[in-house]
């Protein structure tokens, strides 16, 4: 049996990826499986919400805290997945932002060895400024502190543009791509960062 397909979307928060995975899923001939970080993060909100329903916390922390140290576990179990997804012989779609080194090195470590089909999904500044502002649930600011780093790789399989295509036909682009029998050889030429 041969590994599932990872298809690594990379781009920034409010790029686009989780609704050209949703339409990879749709419009798939293919088992596909779509994991985001943001389904883990909710998933243990919401299991800390009904677990301890009553839990009141006796001291104040400051912003941020909770992030520092929830993240980088909760980013390995996410990691871990995308791996036993893909050993189990699953396709993954990887709906996640990578927005520094460490996270970087991180998911390449655990991953590098495995099938990856690396995808720029790629958007202006502007237009996420106007996502962000139209979405409100996002931090105002937060895809332009992730733009310089994300769009840093100059090296794809594949890139999409979600200004010029919609997530549609972002998501046909890729399939038809991924049918192709191209080889999938991006992200194995990346090194740790």
């Amino acid at each position: 049996m041969e590994r599932g397909l990872i298809i690594f979307l990379n781009g920034t928060s409010s790029s686009g990826k989780t609704s050209i995975a949703l339409e990879m899923k749709k419009q798939g001939e293919m088992p596909l499986h779509h994991l985001s970080v943001d389904q883990f993060f909710q998933n243990y909100d919401h299991f800390i919400d009904t677990t301890y329903p009553d839990m009141k916390p006796t001291r104040e922390v400051e912003p941020g805290v909770m992030s520092d140290i929830l993240f980088g576990p909760i980013g390995s179990l996410y990691y871990s997945t995308i791996k036993l997804f893909s050993e189990l012989g699953l396709n993954v779609i990887v709906d996640t932002v990578i927005s520094d080194d460490k996270l970087f090195n991180d998911f390449y470590e655990l991953l590098a060895d495995y099938p990856i089909l690396f995808v720029g999904v790629q958007c202006s500044k502007e237009e996420l400024t106007r996502r962000e502002q139209s979405r409100g649930d996002r931090e105002i600011g937060l895809a332009h502190s992730q733009f310089d780093y994300i769009y840093a790789y100059d090296k794809y399989d594949l890139e999409v543009n979600t200004e010029e295509l919609s997530s549609a036909a972002c998501a046909e682009k890729i399939l038809s791509y991924m049918n192709s029998g191209q080889e999938f050889s991006a992200f194995k030429k990346l090194s740790r960062r």
